[in-house]
């Protein structure tokens, strides 16, 4: 028996087509389907029949629900070594596809969250349907917002990319579309019409979408932008808890009931990580950055409890440790971003 690949890579009409395949997993992406995708990459760049590049999926649920998570806590509970090899090349493709000299479409159809935030949020052109649910949940299971979210969510509109990295907000298609996380709002029924007008104008992608553009209606998230970006502001995570409670307003006191749930070292960490992206001057800076964090964080407690509590168990009552805020040190979250041995540095591929 043949198994498929769970990274369908082939040339289509001057496209350069890029399926993520695994569909009973949402299609989270392991290593090898990281890998899978940096090599067809690599070999369309200076392919000049290659126009551009389409990422998609099969099957209709789920663009792409993150990494290979079980993997990763697994390893963490030993020397971390696969988990660090995962990220290593999981982002060196975004990287690859961040600095990618051709147009890159994603078509976002479905439940797009960590991972595939990594691999869609690069795109030129990102797709988002009626079926698509976007959130970077990390601080829910003792994680951040890795895959390039210490660059991208800091600069998205005001301090929206903080609410959204603390609390794991689920966002649908008329708020990603309206904050500028996806560039098109198309009904699942019009991607066809995308893929085949693409195909006889393959360079050209933005104008393709751009023609066929729908309107996803309101952003329910739109009145409460003020709010955020006044209480969402501070620098340090207890200022945020304590302008939430001080606003009283019933929207604030769900986000803080929501942050309360979180892990308060995740939060302080995912913060810390956010304020710094925002300040860097490369994407590869940051990738560097999140790559030291995670070979650390995977080993933590926070991290293998909130994998125990929320994707083995699944009693969703995870044992924070510390169990406060205050009981992280600012020392104990430096340590987490401190450099590694040079050798040991995450470098983008050339």
């Amino acid at each position: 028996m043949t198994t498929e690949p769970e990274v369908l890579a082939r040339v289509e009409s001057g496209v350069g087509r890029l399926t993520l395949n695994r569909p009973k997993a949402l299609h989270a992406l392991n290593r090898g389907m990281c890998e899978a995708m940096i090599e067809a990459l690599l070999a369309w760049r200076e392919n000049d029949a290659v126009k551009s590049i389409l990422i998609d999926h099969t099957g209709e649920r789920g663009f792409c629900a993150g990494g290979d998570i079980r993997m990763i806590a697994e390893s963490g509970r030993g020397d971390a070594a696969d988990a660090r090899a995962f990220f290593d090349t999981e982002y060196k493709l975004n990287h690859l596809l961040f600095d990618y000299p051709k147009p890159i479409t994603a078509l976002v159809d479905g439940v797009v969250m960590g991972g595939g935030v990594g691999i869609s949020e690069p795109a030129d052109v990102r797709i988002a349907t009626e079926r698509t649910t976007y959130a970077m949940p990390e601080t829910g299971i003792g994680l951040f917002p890795d895959v390039g979210g210490g660059w991208f969510l800091p600069r998205l509109p005001g301090e929206v990319g903080t609410w959204l990295a603390l609390t794991g907000a689920r966002l649908k298609a008329a708020d990603t579309v309206f904050l500028g996380i996806h560039s098109h709002y198309l009904p699942t029924d019009a991607l066809e019409a995308f893929r085949a007008i693409l195909a006889a104008d393959p360079a050209h992608p933005v104008d393709v979408a751009d023609g066929l553009e729908d309107d996803p209606g309101e952003a329910p998230i739109e009145p409460h932008l003020p709010a955020i970006d006044r209480l969402f502001v501070h620098d340090r995570v207890e200022d945020i808890c304590s302008a939430l409670e001080a606003d009283g307003s019933d929207w604030a006191l769900a986000q803080l009931a929501v942050l309360k749930t979180k892990s308060p070292q995740s939060l302080k960490v995912t913060l810390r990580q956010l304020r710094t992206g925002r300040g860097l001057d490369s994407f590869a800076d940051n990738m560097a950055m999140e790559y030291r964090l995670g070979g650390r964080v995977v080993r933590t407690h926070d991290f293998q409890e909130g994998v125990r509590a929320v994707i083995v168990d699944k009693d969703n009552a995870p044992n924070w440790s510390p169990a406060t805020l205050q009981g992280v040190s600012d020392a104990e979250v430096g340590a987490l971003f401190a450099p590694l041995p040079d050798e040991e540095e995450w470098s983008p591929l050339v």
